[in-house]
């Protein structure tokens, strides 16, 4: 079983008319949707408002059957993202955080994280935010301590961070209580200028990662690990836009390790050439298949399978 700890966050996307409409959004809620449309039994813990848009986010992770019951019933208002798409689909992000639930984490809050939970994710602002990032930070933590598979996303938002170097040494904490790291290389651009994607991924597993994934966005993925490193490329696809690609990418990277019985820090360490090209494989056809339709809207394990075998 897996748990996502993170925001949940309402999506403002500007329309072609100039209108905009809301949608359900924030990179852990969409990890932990994407999880579960691919048939992995998924805890999220958010802090849900108590108004509305805090119920269209709880009722959006309940419909795609994600568990819901140990979120946060929170006083503060809704977090806000409004998204403005370019022309060729990617996507430009202004947040409206302040005082807002996502980021008011206690110790207390996070106590409630699931006993059976074999993988925990945590990642985005939710990891970097004050007051609620301490908390978080100690239940990834936590979840190592104890033996668990602990997962890390940082989905960089430079315009809400403190500097490049502040924040990277916050990265290198996060890092270093990880198992299963993913960034993409804008995360990677912005945090260690001059740095190649293998450079900073042998410098995570130093601080103790066991597999590093850089999403290179049409150039596919590269990723290392204690046993070697490797690319894989990404199919052409038709792109709408690229919302939520990211998180669809680390949802189908953790139910590929699930799949492969790589549920353990142990079982990470004995992953063998062969077993990494699909795992990634099947994370970048998860990503691909989200570029083709609009906004955060992953593939189902049947839409993925159905990928795969056409274009395996």
């Amino acid at each position: 079983m897996l748990t996502v700890i993170g925001e949940a966050v309402i999506d403002l996307v500007r329309d072609p008319d100039g209108r905009f409409t809301a949608h359900p959004g924030g990179s852990p809620l969409n990890v932990a949707v994407g999880l579960a449309r691919l048939g992995e039994r998924t805890h999220l813990l958010a802090r849900f408002a108590k108004t509305g848009f805090g119920r269209t986010l709880r009722a959006h992770a309940e419909a795609n059957q994600v568990d819901v019951a140990a979120a946060v019933i929170a006083d503060e208002p809704a977090t806000l993202a409004v998204v403005t798409l370019a022309t060729d689909g990617s996507a430009e992000y202004d947040f409206y955080t302040e005082g807002t639930a996502d980021w008011q984490w206690t110790e207390a809050e996070l106590a409630h994280v699931p006993p059976d939970t074999q993988i925990l994710h945590a990642g985005s602002l939710a990891c970097f935010l004050v007051p609620g990032a301490d908390a978080v930070g100690g239940a990834m933590r936590s979840a190592r301590a104890r033996g668990g598979l602990v997962s890390f996303d940082p989905n960089i938002r430079a315009s809400l961070l403190a500097t490049a170097e502040e924040t990277r040494a916050r990265v290198a904490q996060l890092v270093s209580s990880a198992h299963v790291v993913k960034a993409s290389d804008e995360d990677l651009s912005w945090l260690y200028p001059g740095l190649t994607p293998a450079e900073v991924a042998h410098d995570w597993l130093d601080l103790g990662a066991g597999l590093v994934c850089v999403t290179l966005g049409p150039g596919g993925a590269f990723v290392a690990w204690p046993g070697g490193d490797l690319h894989r490329p990404a199919p052409e696809v038709l792109v709408v836009d690229t919302v939520g690609a990211g998180d669809a990418f680390m949802a189908g990277l953790l139910s590929a390790l699930v799949r492969a019985g790589v549920a353990d820090p142990a079982a990470l360490a004995r992953l063998e050439p062969p077993a990494v090209e699909t795992i990634v494989d099947e994370a970048i056809a998860a990503a691909a298949l989200t570029c083709t339709r609009a906004g955060a809207n992953p593939p189902t394990r049947a839409e993925l399978d159905e990928w795969l075998s056409a274009t395996g």
